[in-house]
């Protein structure tokens, strides 16, 4: 998948498959997890917060995943 660089303490990367309700999040120390399940919308306030951090941790850190690497 796909990921963007973003600005974050915590996170480094971040990619969507929006068929699949796929989240993919690289933190910064290089592990990868996918998040199956996550609307579309919860993929653009994730982008969109003023904390990645902060929204990852409590938003999504908790749902069901799948670790990469």
């Amino acid at each position: 998948m796909d990921r963007e660089s973003v600005s974050s303490s915590l996170v480094n990367s971040v990619g969507y498959d929006p068929d699949e309700e796929v989240l993919e999040v690289e933190l910064q120390n290089g592990r990868i997890y996918q998040y199956r399940d996550v609307s579309e919308e919860i993929y653009r306030e994730f982008l969109a917060a003023n904390s990645l951090g902060r929204y990852f941790n409590r938003h999504i850190r908790d749902l069901s995943y799948v670790r990469v690497r």
